[in-house]
């Protein structure tokens, strides 16, 4: 099974940014898709970046323009960097892998699905 490392997040002001990180270990982990989904509370949980294995990205329109997914130092690791970043960005982001090369734009909910899931807070 696929295993998430997941490490950024945090508090900003509006216009500020953050670096997420999210490597992947295990069966599948190789050449693996990846992406990001984000919830907010009382809210579904919404794809908001995703690369597959082919180097194609996705980007919500919300955030595109702001967030880049960028390579790590090894194929399993990648970063999803957050700029300008906007008090409706507020959210748990989760990386999530295996997703497809159509992976769905929503879900009922994020938790238990992927990695463990990250706090992201921006103040106006």
């Amino acid at each position: 099974a696929l295993q998430f490392v997941e490490s950024g997040g945090g508090s900003v002001q509006a216009g500020g940014s953050l670096k997420l990180s999210c490597s992947l270990s295990g069966f599948g982990a190789d050449g693996s898709d990846m992406g990001w989904f984000r919830q907010a509370p009382g809210s579904a949980c919404f794809l908001v970046a995703y690369i597959s294995p082919g180097d194609s990205i996705y980007y919500e329109a919300s955030v595109k323009g702001r967030f880049t997914i960028e390579q790590g130092h090894d194929k399993n690791t990648k970063y999803l960097q957050m700029d300008d970043l906007k008090p409706e960005d507020t959210a748990v982001y989760y990386c999530a892998a295996g997703l497809g090369s159509f992976p769905a734009r929503a879900t009922a909910t994020c938790s238990g699905r992927w990695g463990q899931g990250t706090q992201v807070t921006v103040s106006s």
